[in-house]
């Protein structure tokens, strides 16, 4: 009897050692992946936070840039290799790195691509003025598929994509009820809506915590941070008079302007020009001609970006609203030019603030620059 006591109570002291021994690797576990994950810290961008727990999740949140109250998008990202069940209240749980994901936009797709990452990308919305050669081939072989527009998706197809999750774009048309029937996880990316150039940009870091690429996004923007922040301290040693600048066409009726705080008046405050429109405290606005006439009848540049089939002239400008003509910027040919069928602009200009910066600088202040630079984006019509 003796015998069978003194067993019984070794196996309870074995079977307690090994559960304490088990809670403690999962807990040196814990720390070890906790420890090797890549801090990511958002310095420009105001629409996402990050905070790090001790046991090595992340908490995400997400929110309109451009509001400091509204809705606010909560996710736990959970490294596979970290054994963590306690997420808090609030917070949808997303196991990391995702393999599989659908985009919705351009500028979604510019944070993949310049994270050498579109494996990863298994839907997206079309290819309309799509030039990535890698990502049509992949359309093409079926290794992405095209799930509709904004507004009338198909279910069906989203399942075909099998994505881990969907990044959207919620303030945009939307119509994303039928996806979320679905069950998939909805994240919300909202680089589109950041003011500073820098901050849509870092949207990079952003995307690098859902696919396991920090490290390499942190390198990537802080490149892109110095070769911006370097030509912009180099045009505010110039000094002198800064020219003026107005932005935009009529279509429909109304003029599609940019608004003050949008983020591409800031590259043209940090270019070294005057917007006309400084004073608006949006992003873009649309307002009458006879309003835009008045602030920029004497400005001495106009920027304009479009989508014209063709060669685009001033002619053709003239042709697509006659008062045209009565700019100063149009008298003196220094309209500045890019046409979305011919460059690749929402596909890359995102991840690239630095060369439209540069290419303004060019043509404000030519002097900055090197000889012979050759534009990217933006060049005089």
């Amino acid at each position: 009897m003796n015998k069978i006591l003194n067993f019984i109570v070794m196996m309870a002291v074995i079977l307690i050692a090994a559960s304490c021994t088990g809670k403690g690797s999962r807990k040196e576990l814990n720390k070890s992946a906790a420890d090797s994950i890549v801090e990511v810290k958002p310095q420009y961008a105001k629409g996402f936070t990050v905070r790090m727990l001790d046991n090595g999740i992340r908490l995400v949140d997400v929110k309109d840039p451009q509001k400091s109250k509204g809705m606010t998008y909560r996710f736990a990202l959970v490294n596979t290799e970290i054994d963590a069940a306690d997420i808090p209240d609030g917070y949808t749980r997303i196991d990391v790195p995702v393999k599989r994901t659908i985009l919705m936009t351009m500028l979604q797709l510019s944070n993949f691509t310049i994270l050498n990452a579109h494996d990863v990308v298994k839907g997206i919305t079309g290819t309309k003025n799509l030039f990535d050669k890698d990502i049509l081939q992949r359309v093409k072989k079926g290794e992405i598929v095209k799930i509709g527009m904004e507004g009338n998706f198909d279910p069906e197809l989203v399942m075909a994509a099998a994505p881990d999750i969907i990044f959207i774009s919620p303030f945009k048309r939307g119509g994303y009820d039928a996806i979320k029937e679905t069950g998939v996880t909805l994240v919300p990316h909202l680089g589109y809506k950041e003011l500073d150039p820098l901050g849509q940009a870092e949207w990079i870091k952003f995307v690098a915590m859902f696919i396991g690429k920090e490290k390499e996004a942190n390198k990537i923007f802080s490149d892109i941070a110095d070769r911006y922040n370097s030509l912009k301290t180099k045009v505010e040693a110039v000094g002198g008079e800064r020219p003026s600048i107005f932005s935009g066409e009529m279509h429909g009726g109304n003029w599609h302007a940019v608004g003050g705080k949008n983020y591409l008046a800031q590259v043209f405050r940090d270019a070294g020009a005057d917007y006309v429109i400084d004073d608006d405290n949006t992003g873009g606005l649309p307002i009458d001609f006879e309003t835009m006439y008045a602030k920029a009848a004497k400005a001495d540049y106009w920027r304009i970006l479009n989508s014209y089939p063709g060669e685009f002239s001033y002619e053709a400008l003239q042709k697509s609203e006659s008062r045209n003509v009565l700019f100063k910027a149009f008298r003196d040919r220094k309209v500045i030019y890019c046409n979305m069928k011919t460059t690749p602009y929402y596909e890359i200009s995102p991840v690239m603030p630095d060369k439209v910066l540069a290419d303004f600088i060019a043509i404000f202040h030519p002097e900055v620059m090197p000889k012979g630079y050759t534009p990217t984006f933006y060049k005089i019509l």
